[in-house]
This record gives C-alpha cells, structure tokens and sequence, in this order.
C-alpha cells in the first residue's frame, strides 16, 4: 500500500475512533449530574472521575495526529507522521478501554453488586486488551514487516486539501456531540444547585466548544461558497489555520468542563480544579507543545545538515 493510502487510511481509523471517545466522554460527563450519582458509593465515584481522565487522554491522544500533521509536516505526506498517527492512536486505545472498563464496572455494581462489576470490568478489560493489541501484534508477526510502497515525495494539492478536510472531520463529529450533552446538564437539577462559580465555567465550556465547532465547519463553508469547491493554495492556508485554531477553545472547554464534573463528583472545588488544570496542561502538550518542538528539532536538524 502507498504511503498516501496508508496515511489517509489511518486518518479515517482515528475518526471512527474520536467520535467513539467524544461520545463516551460526554456520556460520563453527563452522568455526573444524573440523579442517582450521588447514591453511589465513594470509591465509584471516585473512578467515575478515573474514567473521565482516561477518555480524555484517549481523545487528546487521537487528535493529536491531526495536530502533528498540519503543525509539523504542513500537510505534507511523510513516513514520520504515519508512524506517528500509528503510534498515538495505537496508545488511544489503552486509556480508552481502562475507561470503558470502568464504566463497565459501576455500571454493574449499580445493577447487581461489586463483585459482578469487577467481574464485568475485568472481562471488557482482558477482552479490549486481546482484540485491540494482543492479535494486532499477533498478526503483524505472522505477515511480518512490509514496507511502505512510495519514497516520500511532494503532497499534491488536492491530496493536502483533501486531508485537511478529513482532520476537520475528524474532530467535527464528536464535539458535536460534547455539545449536545453539555446542553442537556442545564437542565439537570443537580445542575441547578452547583455554585454560580460552576455555572459560570460550564457556561464558558459550552461557549468554546460551540467556537471549536464553528471554526471547523468553517473550511468546508469556505470552500464552497468562497472558492466553489476549487482547489487552492490560498484555501488551503486558510482552512489549515481554522483546522489548527478550533482545538484550542476544544481544550479549554473540555478542561474547564472537567473541573465542573470533577468538583461536583468529589464535592471539591480545589479537587476540580487540579483536574481542570492537569486537563489543560495535557491536551496542550498533546496538541500544540509536542508538535511544535518536533518542528523546532526537525529545523534545527535541517539547518545544522546545510
């Protein structure tokens, strides 16, 4: 397989996967304010706020790629990124199935008791770890190691518009669906007794990730009512810069959310705000930090070769 079907391939593979996790992500997030959270015993609460660190490592895991790609390679198809999207999206999956564990486990405790929760969630557990890495390897012993068919080579442009919509898309689907259920918390009850400080956050959280969504269905607008669908150096330039811009209030509105859901399940404002800001602090580093000191080195590496 060539090296932009390859890469094109593996983008695909971490949209499926994002949206997966944002749903999920919002799904917890959600609960939190659901009537019976607070009858839960401690320790499922507590790993209720676990499982929401998870996933939101999952998500900043898998968007990272698209990040490296517009920050690092701009645009370009290259066997570094492919390892890349490879990699990040291949560790994903490991905080996604501790979280989808977990809540597989409270789940079950709520139904029955905690032994058949444990049981549940060690299932999922050994289960995800099988499908997911343990016959992925398995396989790639078994065919063993076959390289990339093309040498790297100048992207087309078609091909570098063509994928900066993909990671729009990536990203789109998801927050979308944050969205929604970041709405239907204020109609909770138990969002109505959080204190005006968290009211107020969630209210920024609902601002930036409404931002994030229109800054990335701003390409696709452009592209067909400003350039009719015509491929073009300019649009391209315009749609990355929306597509590297939208992550930006996607994280703050995502951290800031986490100190609302944190606070809340603990009953601790300082407890929500170390998670809010340890959640900043990694979608950042996955995002915008690791990325452009990657581009710093290769730089650096480039000039120090001439």
């Amino acid at each position: 397989m060539s090296l932009a079907k390859k890469l094109s391939t593996a983008l695909n593979e971490t949209r499926l996967l994002i949206l997966g996790g944002q749903v999920l992500f919002g799904f917890e997030f959600n609960g939190v304010f659901q009537e019976g959270f607070t009858s839960l015993p401690w320790h499922s609460r507590a790993l209720h706020c676990l499982s929401l660190f998870f996933m939101l490592l999952a998500i900043g895991l898998l968007i990272a790629p698209s990040m490296q790609h517009r920050i690092v390679e701009r645009g370009e198809e290259t066997r570094r990124i492919l390892r890349a999207t490879s990699l990040l999206a291949g560790l994903a999956l490991l905080p996604f199935a501790l979280s989808l564990s977990i809540d597989i486990f409270i789940g079950m405790e709520t139904i029955h008791d905690s032994r058949a929760g444990l049981v549940s969630g060690a299932i999922f557990a050994m289960l995800a770890g099988v499908l997911w890495y343990a016959l992925g390897f398995g396989v790639r012993a078994h065919r063993g190691e076959r390289p990339v068919q093309d040498q790297e080579k100048p992207t087309p442009l078609s091909t570098k518009i063509d994928q900066m919509l993909t990671e729009a898309r990536v990203v789109l689907p998801g927050a979308q669906a944050l969205l929604g259920f970041q709405l239907t918390v204020t109609l909770t009850n138990a969002f109505q007794h959080l204190p005006p400080s968290a009211k107020h956050a969630h209210a920024v959280a609902l601002c930036c990730v409404g931002l994030a969504i229109v800054l990335l269905m701003t390409p696709a607008a452009l592209h067909r009512i400003g350039f009719k669908g015509e491929e073009s150096k300019s649009f391209l330039g315009m749609g990355s810069a929306f597509v590297m811009t939208a992550p930006l209030p996607l994280a703050i509105g995502i951290a800031t959310d986490i100190y609302v859901a944190i606070g809340k399940a603990v009953e601790s404002q300082k407890g929500g705000i170390l998670a809010g800001v340890a959640a900043i602090c990694v979608l950042l580093l996955l995002w915008y930090l690791l990325p452009l000191l990657i581009r710093r080195q290769r730089q650096a590496s480039i000039a120090k070769e001439a």
